[in-house]
Formats: structure tokens, C-alpha cells, sequence
């Protein structure tokens, strides 16, 4: 029996804007699949990213060139080689979680292996902006344990300091989205150390990150736009702490799953990260997040408008999905 496929595009606007180092928006375009068969459906979202080639047309289009395949009988196996790693993959992989789940009347938790799954403490994400701007944000948030800053190169030494003094007792991970570059290295590295950074990710350009296997680094470093999926890993080891896992990049939680085995063999850390996506998109990234050192699943917060039901976050913790929503 095959499966009956359904794809959208859905927007939903973002609080006020969303700034990293390569731009800004203003709203969520995402695509949703839902997968039916029979009575039962399943559904998985998808965050199309530009960086990697990818536009919300071109993996809806990507998805819809499956239709047959789904209704031939293709399965969550057979997916695998079917779409090369990405948001499409990620879409129909995580539906495909969701359908077996609804089928068996088993949880999602379960049919991976996992005991149970726990809240987790989410990192709550500042956008780049000026050193004002950002102190204000960072005071807003002083109370969250864990705040993501995003930087942008030039400038970054100050707007670190300000955010320090606006969440003096705040653990921070800063984002640089690959904007830094070599002669700066070591003195952006200074200025996280002395701001007490957790851990910076993705400073250099993937493809010319070479230098950090050949300086010192005082705070670790995180590979995020370097490391897609687990066979990248092996070659990152003298050059990267940890690696931060995104579906979208992985193509889906199958394949997130194994990465995350993959990084705990090598002896990387791990961060479970997100674009900006609805409930939807965070509820499979949350298996991730349980065996993780950091966990970066606040897309929804920075939302005008979520799902409903959405996932339910309770200040700074986000909770496993309920089944109505995934899984």
C-alpha cells in the first residue's frame, strides 16, 4: 500500500525581525508535507535556507517529484537515497516518523530508542545589531541560563561586552554564521573568552576553516554550516569541539540521529539547532536535544503566530511534543 502526499508552503511572520550576519527577515516560509495512509496521516516541516542552494519553490517542487514513488510504496528506507541530504528529505523523513507512530500507537521516543524523553533547557536567540541595541535585548533576557548571540564580524569585541552587561550571570553561545575571517580570529577569540562564551559556532567560512586547527583555541568551536551529515565528521575533529545538528541540514531525523551517534564516537559535542520554523519543525529536533551538550529549539519563540497545538515551552524549557502535534 502506498502513501497519498500532500505539500504546502506555509508563513508565518516572525516577531519583529530576525538579523544574522548574512540578513535579515521578517516571517517563516516553510514547507509541510503530510503523508496519509488510509485514515492515519503524518506530517513533517521543512526550513528552506538559501545559504545551501535552497528555496521553498525549488524543495517543494524536489518533494512533489516523489508523489509517484510515495504512492508505489517508498518508505522511510527507501527515502534515503532517493532525495540527497536537505529540507526536502527533512520534510518526508520526519511525516514518515510521524505516520509510523499513528500506525503502531507507538511514541516516536520509542521507535528510536530512547527510554523517554525529558524536558530540555533551550537557548533563547539575540539578534546582531548594534552594541545599544543588543545590550537592551540582553537585558530583556537576563533571566534565561542560555542565550545564542548572534555576531557579524566588525564590531563583534563590543557588542559581546554589551551583552555581557546586559545578562551578567547568562550563559552565552555567540553565532558568527562563517563572518569572521583569519586576521581577526584571535582577537574575537580573546574578547569570548573574556566575556565567559560557552562556545562560538561557525567563525570562519565552511570550506576556510583551516586556521582553527593550527591556533589555540581558549573557547570552543562548534561546526554548523561546515558538517551536514556523519561522514563529514571525521575530517572536522582537528578543527571543531562540538557540531551543531539541524534536520534540515541532515535531511531528516533518521540521518540526525545517526550524526549524533557519530559525533559521540569522534568524542565531538553536540548542539541541537534549528532554523526558524514552526512547533512542527522543533518536535523531531527534540529526540536530538536529549543526548546534547546545548540545545537551540527556540524557533517558535521568535514567531508572531505558531501552530496549534504547538509544543509547550515554560519560560526557558521546552517539552516533548504531544502526539496531537508529532510523534
Amino acid at each position: 500500500m502506498g502513501y497519498e502526499l500532500s505539500v504546502v508552503i506555509d508563513v508565518f511572520p516572525i516577531a519583529g525581525r530576525f538579523v544574522i550576519a548574512r540578513g535579515a527577515k521578517t516571517e517563516a516560509r516553510v514547507v509541510t508535507v503530510t503523508l496519509r495512509e488510509g485514515a492515519r496521516r503524518g506530517r513533517g516541516e521543512c526550513v528552506p535556507y538559501a545559504r545551501y542552494g535552497e528555496s521553498v519553490e525549488g524543495v517543494a517542487t524536489a518533494i512533489e517529484g516523489l508523489r509517484a514513488a510515495l504512492a508505489r510504496g517508498a518508505d522511510r528506507g527507501a527515502l534515503q537515497g532517493l532525495l540527497p541530504p536537505g529540507a526536502a528529505r527533512n520534510a518526508l523523513d520526519c511525516a514518515f516518523f510521524d505516520l509510523e507512530a499513528k500506525r503502531t500507537g507507538r511514541p516516536v521516543a520509542e521507535i528510536a530508542e530512547f527510554q523517554e524523553l525529558k524536558p530540555l533547557v533551550t537557548a533563547l536567540t539575540l539578534s546582531v545589531g548594534t552594541p545599544e541595541q543588543m545590550f537592551s535585548a540582553a537585558e530583556a533576557a537576563a533571566e534565561w541560563p542560555l542565550l545564542k548571540v548572534k555576531l557579524a564580524g566588525e564590531g563583534d569585541a563590543e557588542r559581546l561586552a554589551a551583552v555581557r552587561a546586559g545578562a551578567p550571570r547568562a550563559r552565552f553561545i555567540v553565532d558568527a554564521n562563517e563572518a569572521w575571517r583569519e586576521a581577526d580570529l584571535e582577537g574575537n577569540f580573546a574578547a569570548c573568552a573574556k566575556a565567559g562564551v560557552d562556545l562560538i559556532e561557525q567563525p570562519l567560512p565552511a570550506g576556510k576553516d583551516g586556521l582553527l586547527a593550527r591556533i589555540a583555541r581558549p573557547v570552543p568551536v562548534c561546526a554548523d554550516e561546515s558538517a551536514h551529515t556523519r561522514e563529514e565528521l571525521a575530517a572536522l575533529c582537528d578543527r571543531y569541539d562540538a557540531v551543531n545538528i539541524k534536520l534540515d541540514k541532515t535531511g531528516g531525523l533518521t540521518e540526525a540521529l545517526a550524526m549524533a551517534k557519530e559525533a559521540q564516537r569522534l568524542g565531538l559535542k553536540i548542539m541541537a539547532g534549528c532554523m526558524v520554523g514552526s512547533s512542527l519543525a522543533m518536535a523531531p529536533a527534540t529526540l536530538i536535544g536529549q543526548s546534547a551538550d546545548w540545545v537551540d529549539l527556540d524557533g517558535p519563540l521568535l514567531l508572531a503566530r505558531d501552530r496549534q497545538p504547538g509544543l509547550v515551552y515554560e519560560g526557558f524549557r521546552v517539552f516533548p511534543p504531544a502526539p496531537e502535534l508529532w510523534g
